[in-house]
């Protein structure tokens, strides 16, 4: 049985992915009274458990007190030191631990067109390979512990600033007077078309935000990566404009809606000018 803490838009995902590939789970959610009763009753089930949480505060709470023997794949979307941690401070107790992040909102991850980066000791990767081909044909060992979650905020700043560049470009059509679905399909036939286009256009253009993926959880992401960058001496400079912008968009009070309604920033004029 395999036991998955945090069942929300990703970890509701994993879950489907899990039961069409015949792997029965027991998952427990605050959020989710149709699930189990509680976090203890999943680890008494479960000797592999999958976390998909906000952040790596919630998966240090989620760590406390845990034995061994068991395995810990890690989804969470958090601090790549101290996931590097996570793994050092559990190995003693007899606990394998994996942060394997995941590249894809929850539609595209459900649908099997997600991504798996993962870090890991060679020897846990190996172990879990069967597992996580259940969840993704595309799995990459990035590195050690940590590294996995390290390659997930260079594939979500790539990521979240193309989207925010569409915003932008389509805000800028929008406030010109031109018709913008015919900028969206200009846009597509040429070589600016991206997939992030093809999935977040339309909804910036009908402004229906039914989340895919939480503006808010991509907000955290963005101080993620600042934060990771500054830890090497590294500006930057697109990334810093892109906090402006989903700092804006919260401010309006979107940040639970899907990540594409950052356009709206712009439409209300809530982005700060430099």
């Amino acid at each position: 049985m395999i036991g998955l803490l945090g069942v929300g838009l990703l970890g509701s995902a994993i879950g489907d992915r899990l039961t069409a590939a015949g792997r029965p789970w027991i998952g427990y959610d605050p959020r989710r009274m149709d699930l189990a009763a509680s976090r203890e009753e999943v680890l008494e089930k479960s000797t592999t458990l999958i976390l998909c949480l906000p952040d790596s505060n919630y998966t240090a709470r989620a760590l406390e007190g845990i034995e061994g023997p068991r395995t810990i794949i890690d989804a969470t979307t958090g601090d790549p030191a101290e996931m590097k941690k996570f793994a050092a401070d559990l190995k003693p107790k007899g606990i394998h631990y994996l942060d394997v992040t995941i590249g894809g909102s929850s539609a595209v991850f459900r649908a099997g067109a997600g991504i798996l980066m993962a870090g890991a000791e060679k020897g846990d990767f190996e172990a879990n390979l069967p597992l996580l081909k259940c969840l993704s044909e595309k799995i990459f060992l990035c590195g050690p512990p940590g590294s996995g979650a390290l390659m997930k905020l260079v594939f979500n700043l790539v990521l979240g600033l193309n989207r925010a560049a569409l915003a932008e470009g389509l805000a800028f059509a929008e406030r010109s007077g031109l018709p913008l679905r015919q900028t969206l399909e200009v846009l597509q036939a040429g070589p600016a078309a991206s997939r992030i286009m093809e999935r977040k256009g339309p909804k910036m253009v009908s402004q229906e935000y039914v989340p895919e993926a939480r503006l808010s959880q991509h907000h955290k992401d963005v101080r993620l990566i600042l934060s990771e960058a500054a830890r090497h001496n590294l500006h930057l400079p697109l990334s810093e404009a892109h906090k402006v912008v989903l700092a804006a968009s919260e401010t309006l009070g979107l940040g639970e809606l899907d990540n594409s309604a950052l356009i709206e920033a712009y439409r209300n004029d809530s982005v700060v000018k430099p």
